[in-house]
């Protein structure tokens, strides 16, 4: 059987730009990475119609995990975040597409004495479009400085299932709340205006343990399933609610319908197996309550 090439790349991948002499674009390759994707519905499939990247940023081919569903991973081959990087991530899924786009593993942010690190990732979802948007939690290290925006702009009919997750260090080292700064945006809106705005802006000159804050708990991550035009979420937030494994792990978490178009749930959990734990089980409610799939099995190691 001859094998055929399911996933046409259109523009293909670029490699780091490349600049002549000494000046600020010479210094700063390697530091300002560019990720561009756009996802196409074509004959009941999803593909990947362009993709270009300049590093510390990259992606892998697609796989078909699912019928209709081009997964892919993100990657960023430096092995973690440092000072000074712009990393810029503009994705695009055309109309009636399905895309799914996670990470490797858990995102490390090394320490900085000088500038922070600023990583923005914006995502348009077209008309009956879908996004799944579940990169593995981020680990911010002693002085370290992050500042993240995450941004999805839905059209009519698009729909989303986004997981944002971070924990306080690594508490095992003794590392919680000693990172510098960390600055983390999470936006959703559509043609009627703004779904969701959710912001976290946290120092280490105090510690967030107590009532109002983590509660103790080193690991943190809110889930949002959200579609442009879609009423009545009540059952969906109770699905997600259900969904918790608090009869397995002792996480904390809850859900909350938004005032239109989405649900927020927000997890605490005691570890990272735990928090990914409840990623999963979050994850594959809202993809039956959402999208009537059953859950999507990625091919992690």
């Amino acid at each position: 059987m001859t094998a055929r090439r399911p996933w046409p790349i259109g523009s293909g991948a670029s490699s780091s730009s490349k600049a002549d002499g000494d000046g600020e674009a010479a210094r700063r390759i390697g530091r300002d990475g560019l990720l561009v994707l756009g996802f196409e519905r074509r004959g009941g499939r999803t593909v990947l119609a362009e993709r270009r990247y300049a590093l510390p940023l990259q992606a892998l081919e697609c796989m078909e995990l699912e019928d209709g569903v081009a997964a892919l991973m993100l990657l960023n081959p430096t092995g973690g975040v440092l000072g000074g990087d712009r990393l810029d991530t503009r994705v695009r899924v055309g109309a009636g597409a399905h895309a799914c786009l996670t990470t490797p593993s858990a995102t490390r942010v090394y320490r900085s004495l000088g500038e922070p690190a600023r990583q923005r990732v914006v995502a348009s979802v077209a008309v009956g479009a879908r996004l799944e948007y579940v990169p593995d939690h981020l680990i911010p290290s002693p002085g370290s400085r992050l500042r993240q925006e995450t941004e999805i702009i839905l059209e009519a009919g698009g729909a989303a299932l986004i997981w944002d997750a971070w924990s306080v260090g690594r508490p095992a080292r003794g590392e919680a709340w000693t990172f510098a700064e960390l600055d983390l945006r999470l936006h959703v809106r559509d043609a009627g205006g703004p779904i969701l705005h959710e912001r976290a802006r946290l120092d280490g000159r105090g510690v967030w343990d107590g009532l109002g804050g983590a509660e103790g708990m080193p690991y943190l991550g809110v889930f949002v399933a959200v579609e442009s035009g879609r009423a009545a979420w009540g059952p969906i937030a109770g699905a997600l609610d259900d969904a918790l494994p608090r009869d397995r792990t002792p996480v904390r978490g809850g859900a909350a319908v938004l005032g239109r178009a989405g649900v927020l749930v927000r997890v605490a959990a005691p570890s990272a197996p735990a928090l990914t734990e409840a990623a999963e089980a979050l994850w594959a409610a809202g993809r039956r309550a959402l999208f009537d799939r059953p859950p999507l099995r990625l091919r992690k190691l």
